[in-house]
Formats: structure tokens, C-alpha cells, sequence
């Protein structure tokens, strides 16, 4: 579910049509977490926010306010995202 900005303390940086984003998508439903969506320049060399955010270009990332946590790698963030709220 995706929500608004004052409801989510997660972001999920993404680039639309990702398989690799589509399964963090997926666990972050599964899991029943608020999250809000930043869909991303399509060429790499212009991902500049996510740049800033986390030091990468690269796609999906998370920022967990929640627990200050920011993280690429979908495997990473997926692993993440089970131990931290998967009960």
C-alpha cells in the first residue's frame, strides 16, 4: 500500500518496470507496510536523488526513518525488511 508521506516511514526509491523493485514492492505488501513510492529517472546517470539519499545510482533503496536505515540491494532490503517486521 502505498500512502501518503506523514503515514510511511519507509520510501522506496524505484524505477518502474524493475523486477528487482517489483519484489521489494511485493514484500512490503506482503508484510502489510505503509511505504511511499519515488519512481526514478529511466537512464542511470540521472538518478541523482537517489545518489544523494544513498551513495548510489542504483535501484530499489530504502530509507526507513523508522530505524534509520538506508539500504540498496533488493536481497538486502528484502532480508531487511523480514527480519525487522516480518514477526
Amino acid at each position: 500500500m502505498s500512502t501518503t508521506a506523514t503515514e510511511a516511514s519507509i520510501t522506496l526509491y524505484r524505477l518502474e518496470g524493475c523486477p528487482f523493485c517489483e519484489r521489494v514492492v511485493n514484500v512490503l505488501q506482503d508484510l502489510d507496510l505503509p511505504y511511499d513510492s519515488v519512481f526514478v529517472e529511466p537512464l542511470h546517470s540521472d538518478r541523482n536523488i537517489v545518489k544523494q539519499v544513498a551513495g548510489t545510482r542504483s535501484v530499489p533503496v530504502i530509507i526507513d526513518e523508522s530505524s534509520g536505515v538506508t539500504m540498496a540491494e533488493s536481497a538486502n532490503i528484502v532480508e531487511y525488511l523480514e527480519t525487522t517486521y516480518g514477526g
